[in-house]
């Protein structure tokens, strides 16, 4: 079994590959042209987001039997026709979790307490008490959309705060959430929520599920937090909620216009110049998942998954 790292990871998934008896190659410097006159020598491979693995992609990898992704999202990876060719595809959104909710917990106390903007002022020399006066969570509802690893854990960290926890996710069973998380259905969420956090994948049912129709049916004023894929949020629309004042704030760790295969972000679209400008937006450069934890984690749980997966396919 042969196997193609693609991207920098932490050396423990490599480690971990070849314990289990796996080649292993690492090729970091690959593209995707590159990668179509070599994959069909591989059993495996490992990716991030810099390549897509698309249809005309899969059908040049005859023995793939396996396509691991260091991290949570699949979107880079045509998931339904790679395992239609019986290609496993498995992430390690374990690996993460953590850190996702411990950051958006923090995105979450910038936005009340105006951390971003008071530490500007303080380095131009300006001591603004009073227009930085905060807000507590406690008391406040919380609304969380997704409640899997991600949404989860923001939800255990969000306890000792004594808010209204509530979480909407159509995908679980009724009985997903711990004692502490009430589970609601959307429109309940949208009526009570003074907080919304996104925690979804994106696909084709979550590209821009908050536009200006879901903006107008949340009932308060609130603020949003997205941690999860940057065209769940349509940018338009979340600047025209900030410019109406139904938005009260936001902190985007993904934006709609970020650039994956290249680690970058355009910043030529009108509506993102007018959020930037925005003293209540608070944007991290996708690092909510970005933690020295979280880089050994993601590429352990994903080394362990893939070669017990491998491994069993061997006679």
């Amino acid at each position: 079994m042969r196997v193609l790292i693609t991207d920098s990871t932490h050396p423990v998934l490599q480690q971990t590959l070849e314990a289990a008896g796996l080649e292993v190659t690492v090729d970091t410097a690959v593209t995707y042209d590159s990668l179509l006159n070599q994959i069909q020598h591989f059993d495996a491979m490992v990716v991030r987001s810099k390549i897509e693995i698309d249809r005309n992609f899969l059908d040049h990898a005859r023995h793939l039997k396996c396509i691991g992704r260091v991290g949570a999202g699949m979107e880079t990876i045509d998931v339904a026709y790679a395992e239609s060719l019986g290609i496993r595809c498995i992430n390690s959104p374990e690996g993460n979790r953590d850190a996702v909710g411990e950051h958006a917990l923090g995105l979450l106390l910038a936005l009340f307490n105006n951390i971003a903007r008071a530490d500007a002022q303080v380095r131009q020399g300006h001591w603004l008490r009073e227009p930085n006066r905060g807000l507590e969570i406690k008391g406040r509802t919380v609304g969380i959309i997704g409640f899997g690893n991600m949404g989860a854990a923001f939800a255990q960290r969000l306890q000792g705060f004594d808010c209204r926890i509530i979480a909407y996710d159509k995908y679980k069973p009724a009985g997903y959430a711990p004692s502490y998380v009430q589970e609601v259905t959307l429109d309940e969420l949208q009526a009570a929520a003074d907080v919304l956090s996104l925690h979804v994948p994106l696909t084709e049912e979550t590209h821009y599920m908050i536009d200006e129709d879901f903006l107008n049916h949340m009932n308060k004023d609130f603020y949003l937090i997205n941690t999860s894929r940057g065209a769940v949020v349509k940018t338009a629309a979340l600047a025209q909620g900030i410019a109406q004042g139904h938005v009260l704030g936001a902190a985007l760790d993904v934006c709609e216009y970020e650039q994956l295969t290249q680690d970058g972000i355009d910043t030529s679209h009108p509506e993102l110049q007018y959020l930037l400008g925005c003293p209540n937006m608070v944007f991290t450069p996708h690092v909510g998942g970005w933690t020295v934890e979280s880089k050994y984690k993601l590429a352990y749980y994903l080394g362990k998954k893939m070669s017990d997966y491998l491994v069993s396919l061997i006679p």
